[in-house]
């Protein structure tokens, strides 16, 4: 064991913790993330006022770079500074207490609706019920572990919409949490693709961890040559913006597209995007300040 630790402290909006998240999975030696003096608990989250992220690493490096680009990159993507956070940061170094295991004591069973469950991989658990959806996840390894109001938005419309044997399509895939779930959830067949190469061998693991077959590659909507029944963009509001019409080119006939990632006072953007391409809203559904939308062709 090494003698000491990196710690990023990382001033955010608490509500794009996944996206500065993946950010630092993607750039940086990073272990694990915690939201300062945050504890996950089924739904419920605690003490997240301070907005302050903290991002364990293994070597020192020089952050400020990526941090000021990523952060340009977002707000050219229609995120806002009031989103987005200040984003200072402190880069401190710490003596070794085993912190490789102390985030994940913020972790705990995700109990995202009475029928899906997303457990921690280390932690021991039984089924309820005998048609109980469990999800076995590393919270932290990679970005998507359940535990985010746009993840079980997406979960909980394929609880309500998907049929099976119906042919599964995942956007931007991110840690394949939506395409393992759909697969448990009777879905004959799941194509999940992102535009991060970094996170393809990382949904593959957790598919074998979970013992499901799920079809991942680097991929974006617009080179996809088929038809499904249920798609899922759990993205970006601006970005369900642009490939909208890619989207809605994938489905079946009467086949569902599940949308996330929006917030609240950005859902008008997609609900232009939604007009503009002639889709039926079948249902708008909302957790705090996030809002999905269920549509047809």
């Amino acid at each position: 064991m090494q003698d000491c630790y990196y710690e990023l402290q990382l001033k955010i909006n608490p509500d794009i913790e996944d996206i500065v998240s993946e950010i630092c999975f993607t750039y940086f030696p990073c272990e694990g993330v915690v939201l300062a003096e945050e504890t996950y608990k089924d739904l419920e989250m605690v003490s997240t006022t301070e907005g302050t992220l903290r991002v364990f690493l293994t070597e020192k490096v020089n952050v400020e770079n990526v941090l000021r680009e990523q952060r340009n990159l977002l707000k050219s993507r229609g995120l806002s500074d009031e989103d987005l956070g200040s984003w200072e940061y402190e880069f401190l170094e710490k003596p070794n207490e085993d912190w490789s295991k102390k985030w994940k004591e913020k972790w705990d069973i995700t109990r995202v609706s009475e029928r899906i469950t997303v457990v921690p991989d280390w932690l021991e658990y039984e089924k309820l019920k005998e048609d109980e959806v469990i999800i076995r996840l590393e919270p932290g390894c990679a970005f998507g572990t359940g535990t985010h109001q746009t993840t079980q938005l997406c979960m909980k419309a394929m609880e309500k919409y998907l049929k099976p044997d119906m042919e599964v399509a995942d956007i931007g895939m991110g840690s394949g949490i939506l395409s393992i779930c759909a697969i448990k959830m009777g879905a004959g067949s799941v194509y999940g693709c992102d535009i991060d190469e970094t996170v393809i061998d990382v949904a593959k693991e957790n598919a074998i961890k979970n013992d499901v077959k799920c079809n991942f590659e680097l991929g974006t909507a617009d080179k996809i040559n088929k038809k499904f029944d249920f798609v899922m963009a759990n993205i970006l509001h601006n970005v369900l913006y642009d490939i909208m019409g890619d989207l809605k080119n994938l489905l079946k006939p009467n086949g569902y597209l599940s949308l996330s990632g929006i917030l609240d006072e950005k859902k008008a953007v997609v609900l232009e995007a939604i007009k503009r391409e002639n889709l039926k809203i079948v249902e708008e559904m909302h957790q705090d300040q996030w809002v999905g939308f269920v549509v047809k062709r």
